[in-house]
């Protein structure tokens, strides 16, 4: 046989053929990292156990009971995977879905924002692309003001955005929703300024041979040229989108969302709480850009663009 044929993926074992993709070594990357986490679970409620056993006169307490009672403690320094587990199973399954219990519930909540967020922030950063690339004004002036603006943090300024529109009589789910909206557009409007200006310029000299309008040059050639950009943009912008809603909902009082869980969590000492809060974010967040690289394959297939 050649080295082609010795070579191909079939005649790889099961193994080397699961690791020759990109599934094995993802599934090997994540067990290494909870072996890591079931370490320092270990390690970070060790000292609280050992000193429960001092209070309880336990003195010779066999290593491997040590080990086990520091993965079951009822608000550990860091829980382990099986308990967080646990609590997303309980929150989820056996809980209704309209339940104030229900971690359904508070993500939809936190979803409902982002997504709100994500289409204003969309819309806004894709204007300001057209207009910086087509005006020189803009460009100069804008554009600087755009960066700028993602310098200040967004927990100093999200309790004064909440704050500023409840005043004037906008609560609910909007004033969470331009949190999201600020943290969003910034990446779209960078990426669409690149993927804008990305045609080459005999390309443009072509469209300007064909007295080609602005606008017409703008839809027949700009765009299409643009929309990688767009989708890869977007990505960053639905992952910022839901920090930023996650942000809003914690100067509201911890009333409801993935924010306000991880708030009341943090009140009562229920780290268990507050890690199922974290994991699931990082699931709805991975769900969504997800689905956006889906759209973007569909999309660009549709436009005959290679992948």
């Amino acid at each position: 046989m050649t080295d082609a044929a010795l070579s191909s993926p079939r005649s790889l074992n099961p193994f080397a053929r699961l690791m020759a993709g990109t599934t094995g070594p993802v599934i090997v990357v994540v067990a290494a990292l909870i072996a890591i986490w079931y370490l320092s679970a270990v390690i970070l409620n060790t000292p609280f156990q050992r000193d429960t056993y001092e209070r309880a006169g336990q003195t010779d307490v066999p290593m491997s009971q040590l080990i086990t009672d520091t993965l079951v403690q009822e608000r550990p320094v860091l829980p382990a995977p099986h308990q967080v587990i646990t609590e997303i199973y309980q929150t989820t399954v056996l809980k209704k879905v309209t339940s104030k219990r229900s971690l359904v519930y508070h993500t939809w909540i936190t979803l409902s924002t982002t997504l709100l967020g994500f289409v204003i922030g969309t819309l806004l950063g894709i204007l300001l692309a057209v207009g910086i690339v087509h005006s020189r004004v803009l460009d100069k002036s804008l554009m600087p003001w755009v960066i700028s603006s993602q310098t200040i943090p967004i927990l100093a300024i999200a309790p004064m955005i909440i704050v500023v529109l409840n005043a004037v009589g906008i609560s609910g789910l909007l004033p969470k929703a331009m949190i999201s909206t600020y943290l969003s557009f910034f990446p779209v409007t960078v990426g669409m300024v690149k993927g804008l200006r990305s045609p080459e310029v005999i390309h443009m000299d072509l469209m300007h041979t064909y007295s080609a309008t602005r606008l017409q040059a703008f839809w027949k050639l700009r765009l299409p040229y643009a929309v990688p950009y767009l989708f890869t943009s977007m990505k960053i912008g639905m992952a910022a989108s839901l920090v930023g809603a996650i942000v809003g909902e914690l100067p509201t009082g911890a009333v409801a969302g993935l924010g306000a869980r991880l708030l009341a969590g943090s009140y009562y000492g229920q780290t268990v709480q507050i890690w199922s809060a974290l994991i699931m974010a990082a699931l709805l967040a991975g769900s969504l850009v997800a689905l956006i690289g889906l759209i973007e394959k569909l999309v660009l297939k549709r436009m005959g663009m290679a992948q």
